[in-house]
């Protein structure tokens, strides 16, 4: 697709760019009547490039040609910007051609106007708030017809190829929106071509000295890796011709790791571009599935492979279609990759979702395609922001596939762990997990899983909340999952705690009196202080009524404040010490729950197992927080200057400004001028505009937060 991209940038006036899209597609009377009504509706309007409008319509026309001969795409790519940029609209299009158009135009439309909320660069809470909200709408404005997203990827790649006529702060944006949101869309819809063509675009922009060292290697070394790579082929041609295949039955073609995706290879392992295994690789399509598998033999039976890197994709295909046979051989004291596929493989795998549309006599080629992760994204959290974190995370992650010890396929994103798989059985699997049995071995639950693996779950009764697991686990679902069974524990501890404190305030006079709270018309007891003593004042009013005994008595429940180690407690009781229990050991800030014994409280964290226990049996408890406005915990992202000393001069600046660091992690990537650190902290400052400021004049920002309850995010 290189030489057609190329070719595509050249082209800026209308005459060109309509024989261009003769040449890739016939011209119906349709698409001549779309194409003209473009015209027509573009006349005078004109790109910053300088170019005539339509030229652009016309363009992402002939890139949907190239992956569909679907004559209603080609139609829709040519009118996409109709409604948004001219005086027609919508009931225009449906009179001139048909629903289906109409409805393909709309939903390109939707995604324009979504897109108004400019996708966002900095670390803004507003800004990414918005960004998150566009990049939900814009994918569940979709959802109805996959074409759409098609059209929007070949739009998209278009946009990209005139990025130059654009400012640079514009130029990054846009990359920066490309490379996190359009080619991971692409990539789950099988369309690798178009993948790497937009990420290798976006690369060009974001990281423009990466991608030049890159791209001065290949060209320097390209003939010479492709004189050892011939001999390599050549002698696989033999071996393959010896063995009956005749060269009218089988193909061999060679393809250059593109520059992205050599990039993040040298990021993930640390190493230079000479390192990188599968920098080329050759591609055997053969004619059916058993005849991939004849072949891997050949290949194993003639070169020595390397096992650790053979992945079978045709007994276990990718969620997105995708089917291939992996090997890694050495030759000649060299590593080449050797992949192999059948002719329908070779479509889905190039062409994905796509390649229903271009090969019309194979639609079998589409129902391989899972697009059950788009779908799902409709029923997905009503919050934007994190329904942006979990879409990025789940769009943009390379898969594994483990096994049920039935031999079920599960396809999990790397670094997933046991946990995800059990979550991704179903929620009650993960939220009733035990333990793990991996390869018949007991592992822990966050024993992260490899390509491979057979995973048994073994389950209890009841449901496990693991709160402080949220993070530990890397899927969508099992963050969802736990956090809705958090949210309900904590709705249940908070409910049954305000009971306690109640019934504890009142002891000397009655041994339950929340049991009788429904007479005071409430349905639950507030664990809140505020509240908690409106319902005390409450409770103490209906007792006076009754007698003058009991007025006596209520006279002695006024709840006194103690400040003991940090923790305040209410209560009507003397209280003279605290004691925090070995099980849980909350700090400060962590959300927290007091037991009375005697005139001691016992502290324990609010999610501890043997809390709630004693909790729900109705042990004695008194009302208690942290003392506030003492610390406030902040967590960041800074960019320092990749030298020698900076660390320990910003972290000397920090301490002179009163900062206590709770957490701190860092590193150096190679060739990078930044080491980014992540730093936990605590300061007397509530003023969080303050603290930034103080940290800026020593430190570039990448993110700045106030610290949530880590067992509450």
């Amino acid at each position: 697709m290189d030489s057609f991209l190329t070719n595509l940038k050249n082209i800026a006036d209308i005459d060109s760019a309509v024989k261009e899209l003769s040449l890739r597609i016939n011209f119906t009377q349709s698409i001549e009547s779309a194409l003209l009504f473009c015209i027509k509706a573009h006349q005078n309007q004109f790109r910053k490039s300088g170019e005539p409008y339509a030229v652009h319509p016309i363009l992402v026309a002939l890139i949907t040609a190239y992956f569909s001969n679907d004559e209603k795409m080609v139609v829709s790519a040519l009118l996409h910007d109709i409604v948004e940029d001219t005086q027609y609209d919508l009931e225009d299009i449906r009179l001139k051609y048909d629903d289906d158009i109409a409805h393909m135009v709309d939903g390109l439309t939707k995604i324009t106007e979504i897109r108004e909320h400019e996708f966002s660069t900095t670390s803004s809470n507003k800004r990414l708030l918005a960004s998150a909200l566009s990049f939900r709408k814009m994918l569940i404005a979709s959802i109805d017809d996959v074409r759409v997203l098609v059209i929007k990827l070949c739009d998209r790649i278009h946009n990209m190829l005139t990025l130059d006529a654009l400012s640079k702060d514009k130029q990054i944006r846009i990359a920066e929106e490309t490379l996190v949101v359009y080619a991971p869309i692409a990539h789950r819809l099988g369309i690798s071509i178009l993948k790497n063509s937009l990420e290798d675009l976006a690369f060009y922009y974001l990281y423009p000295q990466e991608y030049k060292e890159i791209d001065d290697y290949i060209k320097n070394y390209q003939q010479k890796i492709q004189l050892n790579f011939n001999n390599f082929v050549s002698k696989t041609k033999d071996i393959l011709q010896k063995t009956g295949y005749i060269e009218e039955k089988i193909q061999i073609l060679s393809r250059i790791k593109h520059h992205y995706s050599i990039y993040l290879k040298m990021q993930r392992k640390g190493i230079s571009i000479d390192e990188v295994l599968d920098l080329m690789a050759i591609r055997i399509i053969v004619e059916n599935e058993l005849d991939c598998y004849k072949v891997l033999g050949l290949m194993h039976i003639n070169y020595k492979p390397l096992i650790a890197r053979f992945k079978d994709y045709v007994s276990t295909p990718k969620e997105n279609g995708y089917k291939t046979i992996h090997t890694t051989v050495f030759h000649d004291s060299k590593i080449y990759e050797v992949q192999i596929r059948t002719v329908d493989m070779h479509n889905i795998a190039e062409y994905g979702v796509a390649a229903h549309w271009k090969y019309k006599n194979s639609e079998q080629l589409s129902q391989d395609i899972n697009l059950d992760w788009l779908y799902a994204l409709e029923s997905s959290s009503e919050d934007p922001e994190e329904n942006y974190t979990d879409a990025k995370q789940d769009l943009s992650t390379e898969d594994i596939v483990v096994y049920s010890p039935k031999g079920d396929t599960f396809t999990l994103p790397r670094g997933a762990t046991a946990l995800d798989f059990a979550y991704k059985i179903h929620t009650d699997v993960g939220n009733k997990a035990l333990y793990v049995t991996i390869n018949k071995t007991k592992k822990p639950l966050l024993t992260q899983l490899k390509i491979g693996d057979i995973i048994s779950i073994k389950t209890g009764e009841k449901s496990n909340p693991r709160c402080s697991w949220m993070d530990m686990v890397i899927t969508s679902k099992s963050k969802k999952a736990i956090k809705y069974l958090c949210s309900q524990r904590m709705k249940d501890i908070d409910e049954l705690t305000g009971r306690n404190i109640i019934n504890t305030i009142f002891s000397r006079f009655d041994n339950n009196v929340a049991g009788a709270i429904e007479v005071y018309q409430l349905k639950k007891v507030p664990h809140i202080l505020d509240q908690l003593k409106n319902i005390k004042r409450r409770i103490e009013k209906n007792i006076r009524k009754k007698s003058l005994f009991n007025r006596i008595k209520v006279q002695k429940l006024t709840l006194k404040k103690y400040t003991l180690e940090n923790i305040v407690i209410n209560s009507n009781f003397s209280i003279n010490s605290v004691s925090f229990d070995h099980c849980c050991h909350p700090k400060f800030g962590d959300e927290i729950v007091a037991f009375k014994e005697d005139k001691t409280a016992i502290i324990h964290h609010k999610l501890c197992d043997t809390a709630y226990e004693k909790i729900r049996l109705g042990h004695k408890m008194l009302f208690c927080e942290w003392v506030r406005d003492k610390f406030y915990i902040y967590k960041m992202v800074v960019s320092l200057p990749n030298a020698r000393g900076e660390m320990a001069r910003f972290l000397t600046y920090l301490a002179s400004n009163e900062v206590t660091i709770l957490f701190i992690e860092y590193g150096k990537e190679k060739h990078n001028e930044s080491q980014y650190c992540a730093i936990n902290f605590e300061i007397n400052n509530s003023n969080q505009e303050k603290v930034e400021k103080m940290v800026e004049k020593k430190a570039k920002i990448i993110d700045f937060y106030s610290a949530k309850d880590a067992y509450n995010k």
